[in-house]
């Protein structure tokens, strides 16, 4: 079987700050460039069959900088909608909502035509992308690379492992970061997860 390689976009003036930045399409800071160019010889060392990026211009950059020529885009790999709390950190959503958890109680309603999602959501969508690139796990013809968003790769990731897209929460994921999912006695399992080399 082939690799499920992950990879977050590099930093943006938002996620540097702690703000969920969801529809927002943010240009890469100069540092995430520079954490975009810096994974090259981590992803050049792989055969890479098939690249997948979301839409968005952060995702796109990095998946260049990093050497991931033309990925094919794909809608589902944006990130969580954030509804009412896009621009926002959790610092600030709590003191109006203690103990809010977006793994947990998904977010409030936003601006028209971004209502914001739940986790279930969430996870339908990286059930989706995961139906789709299946066949291209199944066999050895190369890795498949997913250029997108921390949040929605942290729930792609555990519903790859089998779990409720709730458990997204146990992982973090930096900026200019790969993830790889890989599998022991023919079951996905976590191979590196933060790296900046294999």
């Amino acid at each position: 079987m082939s690799d499920l390689l992950l990879v977050r976009h590099g930093e943006t003036e938002w996620s540097r700050d702690g703000r969920h930045t969801s529809w927002t399409d943010l240009p890469l800071t100069a540092k995430g460039e520079e954490q975009a160019r810096a994974l090259r010889p981590l992803l050049s060392d792989r055969k890479i069959g098939q690249v997948y990026a979301s839409p968005m211009e952060r995702a796109l950059r990095t998946a260049e900088l990093a050497g991931l020529a033309r990925p094919e885009i794909d809608p589902d790999l944006r990130e969580w909608d954030y509804g009412g709390y896009e621009g926002i950190a959790t610092a600030e959503i709590h003191r109006g909502r203690p103990g809010w958890y977006l793994f947990s109680d998904g977010v409030t309603e936003g601006p028209e035509g971004h209502p914001g999602e739940s986790p279930e959501q969430v996870g339908a969508r990286a059930d989706r992308v995961l139906a789709r690139i299946a066949s291209q796990l199944a066999v050895d013809e190369g890795d498949v690379a997913l250029v997108a968003h921390a949040h929605f790769l942290r729930v792609l990731a555990v519903r790859r492992l089998g779990l409720p897209a709730s458990a997204g929460g146990l992982f973090t994921f930096e900026t200019g970061a790969v993830g790889v999912l890989g599998t022991e006695h023919d079951r996905p399992a976590v191979v590196a997860w933060n790296a900046r080399s294999l």
